[in-house]
C-alpha cells in the first residue's frame, strides 16, 4: 500500500500576486464565466497543467451544489435525532455483517494503520451507505463552484487546485462524479485529501477511491496521519476523538461515528 508520491506542498504552492488579486468570489452564478480564466491563471501559477486547466474551463456553475451547501439541516439535529435520521441502527447491523464477512481485511488495516474496523466501517456506512451511493455531481464543477462562492472560498480553493492536479495525473477525469461538495469515492474524500492521503491499497499502481480496498486504506491512512493513536480510545473525551473531529467538523457527526464504531466493534 503506497501513498501518492506528492504531498501537501502541492496544495500550498505560491500564487502569482496579480492572479490572486484579480480573483473575486461571488454569491451568485452571474460572474462565474468571467471568474474561470482568472482562476485558471491562479491554478497555473500553482502548478496545474494543461489538462487541469481545460477541465476548469469546461466546468459549469453547479446550482445543485449551492443548494446542498445551503441546506445541511441534519447537522443541526440533536444526537438522538441525527442517529435516527441517518439510520444508525441499520449502519451498525450491516457494518457488523461486513466485518464478519471479511475480518482479515479489516484486521490487516488495523495492523498497518492502528485504526479499528468499527471506525472505518462506521465512516463508510455514514458517507455512502457502504458504497451504494457515491454521488451524481460532476466533481470539478462542484469544487469550482464552491471555490467561486464566497461562503467558503478560502477553504475550497486549495481543493480545486488539488482536483485539477488529479485531472492532470489521470487519477480522476473531467467527467468524474461524486457528492454535491465534490467528495470522491466510498468514504467521500475531498480532492485535497485524496491528493495528500490517497493510498494504492490493492497494488494496481493507481489510487481509485471508488475501489473499496483503496478507499478503506486511504481512510485509515488519513486518520493515522492526523494523529490516530493505536489502542487508545475514540469516544468523546478520549485521545482519538480529536482525530475523528478531523474527518468532519460537525460535532453530532463525530459523536455518531464514535458511537456506531463502538457498537460495530462490540
Amino acid at each position: 500500500m503506497r501513498p501518492f508520491a506528492f504531498g501537501k506542498a502541492l496544495l500550498l504552492a505560491a500564487l502569482l500576486p496579480s492572479a490572486a488579486a484579480a480573483v473575486q468570489c461571488s454569491d451568485t452564478g452571474g460572474q462565474y464565466e468571467d471568474w474561470k480564466p482568472l482562476m485558471a491563471a491562479e491554478a497555473e501559477a500553482a502548478g496545474v497543467g494543461r489538462r487541469g486547466i481545460e477541465a476548469l474551463m469546461n466546468t459549469s456553475y453547479s446550482k445543485a451544489t449551492i443548494g446542498a451547501d445551503r441546506n445541511q439541516k441534519s447537522f443541526r439535529y440533536s444526537l438522538e435525532k441525527f442517529l435516527e435520521v441517518r439510520g444508525a441502527d441499520a449502519i451498525v447491523n450491516l457494518g457488523r455483517k461486513r466485518k464478519a464477512q471479511n475480518p482479515e481485511f479489516y484486521a490487516a488495516l488495523e495492523r498497518q494503520y492502528g485504526v479499528p474496523a468499527g471506525v472505518l466501517i462506521a465512516i463508510h456506512g455514514m458517507e455512502t451507505g457502504f458504497g451504494n451511493f457515491m454521488g451524481d455531481t460532476n466533481v470539478v464543477s462542484a469544487i469550482a463552484t464552491l471555490a467561486y462562492d464566497c461562503r467558503r472560498s478560502d477553504f475550497f480553493t486549495p481543493h480545486l487546485i488539488a482536483a485539477l492536479k488529479l485531472v492532470d495525473m489521470g487519477a480522476i477525469s473531467p467527467a468524474t462524479v461524486g457528492a454535491k461538495h465534490g467528495e470522491l469515492g466510498h468514504t467521500q474524500f475531498l480532492p485535497g485529501n485524496a491528493l495528500t492521503y490517497g493510498v494504492d491499497g490493492n497494488g494496481d499502481g493507481r489510487v481509485d477511491l471508488t475501489d473499496i480496498v483503496d478507499a478503506m486504506a486511504s481512510t485509515a491512512n488519513f486518520l493515522r496521519q492526523k494523529g490516530w493513536r493505536p489502542g487508545a480510545g475514540y469516544q468523546q473525551g478520549e485521545p482519538n476523538f480529536a482525530v475523528i473531529e478531523e474527518w468532519n467538523a460537525a460535532t453530532v457527526y463525530q459523536q455518531a461515528i464514535a458511537l456506531m464504531a463502538a457498537r460495530i466493534d462490540g
